[in-house]
């Protein structure tokens, strides 16, 4: 009864006073352009078919999506701390939905990579105004805030993706890519209906100027930020190689149908919807350090034991494992968003967030040339190891 207790007291303080109607419309633009992000793994084996792509050239095509989702950030944070969050959400929602059009409509490999990364560009404006948007409205909860959006783009990247790998198999990968469409203008339309008004900051004449600069370096130049932003990079290596191959993997490697790997990359999600808020609270309840290193045992066993495990419901159970990762975005998002001042949160944020996410961008082709070479086993230990050393990174990272 306590346990119950306990969720309807949080239910309230998410939901009551009015903010439920801005946190759900902002979860559910964040589920539906997570989820198609998500697409581009499951439909992977479709692209290279299409456009005679090699595992490298694949990982590269992944790697152009993340690497526009990274590059966009730190403007979408200038951006943030000075305009409006909905304009910027807005604009996320509409530069994608174009995006997938050209997508669809992509003749030769050539346009089908520039019009991937005008997709990454416009899911890049997102997320930072997101968070800063929810740092506003729950100064007190943005763990668990952070959380339940979190595992809302979860449940966008359970039902999206294996829609996609269906719609695709029955008949043609474009339909994978153009049914979520119609869903992202509607989701653009009530953003800017449902949150609050333009209100862009007066300023003061310091917007790039050589003081503002100096004030932010000085904000970036702290011990924990830079620990975090290591911490960052080698996570976010570690996340996007996984998603960007596991589908292909269980595919051509552990002999399940493509309908069968994208469910099962659909079910990896699904677990996170239950995580995230779980990891949210915790972060809430018992800081950074503890809650980010339960959050990263499970993918490290599975990891490690992937290779050696064969059959649907085995794989299902190591792919239980691997879930726990997904927990650690509310963790170490809510932990950065505290670290900054609230006159240059979006800033420091974009510009963390940017760095680390480029550089873990090269990951998904690194990791291609590596299968492509006959190592496909050998990668995931790889990058068993190297969430060991983030483990042992984070049980080092001070508190805010």
């Amino acid at each position: 009864m306590e346990i119950v207790a306990s969720i309807k007291r949080e239910a309230s303080a998410l939901l009551g006073r009015g903010k439920g109607k801005l946190l759900v419309p902002i979860a559910v633009g964040w589920g539906l352009l997570i989820g198609t992000r998500m697409i581009y793994p499951v439909l992977l084996p479709s692209l290279r078919r299409s456009f005679d792509l090699d595992l490298a050239t694949a990982g590269l095509l992944v790697t152009v999506i993340w690497l526009g989702s990274a590059i966009g950030q730190l403007p979408s944070g200038m951006l943030a701390d000075r305009f409006s969050e909905r304009s910027v959400m807005v604009s996320s929602t509409l530069v994608v939905s174009g995006a997938l059009v050209a997508v669809v409509f992509a003749p030769t490999a050539s346009v089908l990579f520039a019009a991937t990364g005008l997709v990454g560009l416009g899911l890049s404006l997102y997320p930072i105004a997101r968070i800063t948007i929810l740092t506003e409205i729950y100064p007190d909860r943005l763990g668990s805030a952070l959380g339940v959006t979190m595992a809302t783009g979860d449940l966008g990247q359970t039902v999206l993706p294996p829609l996609a790998g269906v719609l695709a198999a029955a008949l043609a990968w474009q339909v994978g890519f153009a049914f979520v469409i119609p869903f992202l203008l509607l989701s653009a339309l009530v953003l800017w209906i449902t949150l609050p008004n333009p209100t862009p900051q007066e300023s003061d004449g310091e917007g790039l100027s050589r003081e503002r600069a100096r004030y932010v370096l000085g904000e970036l130049n702290d011990p924990a930020l830079i620990f975090m932003t290591v911490v960052l990079f080698l996570f976010i290596f570690i996340w996007q190689t996984f998603s960007a191959f596991y589908p292909t993997y269980l595919a051509e490697q552990k002999g399940l149908s493509p309908s069968l790997a994208g469910g099962l990359f659909g079910l990896f999600f699904a677990f996170g919807v239950v995580v995230k808020p779980l990891a949210g609270s915790a972060y809430d309840r018992v800081g950074m350090r503890t809650s980010l290193a339960v959050a990263l045992v499970g993918p490290v066993f599975g990891l490690f034991l992937l290779p050696a495990v064969d059959g649907f419901w085995p794989l299902v159970g190591i792919t239980a494992l691997v879930s726990t990762m997904l927990g650690t975005g509310a963790i170490t998002q809510s932990y950065l968003s505290e670290l900054f001042a609230d006159d240059m949160r979006g800033t420091g944020l974009g510009i963390v967030r940017t760095t680390a996410a480029t550089l873990g961008a090269a990951g998904p082709v690194v990791f291609g040339a590596i299968a492509d070479r006959g190592y496909f086993d050998e990668g995931y230990l790889l990058l068993g190891a190297i969430m060991v050393v983030v483990i042992l990174l984070t049980l080092r990272m001070p508190e805010v």
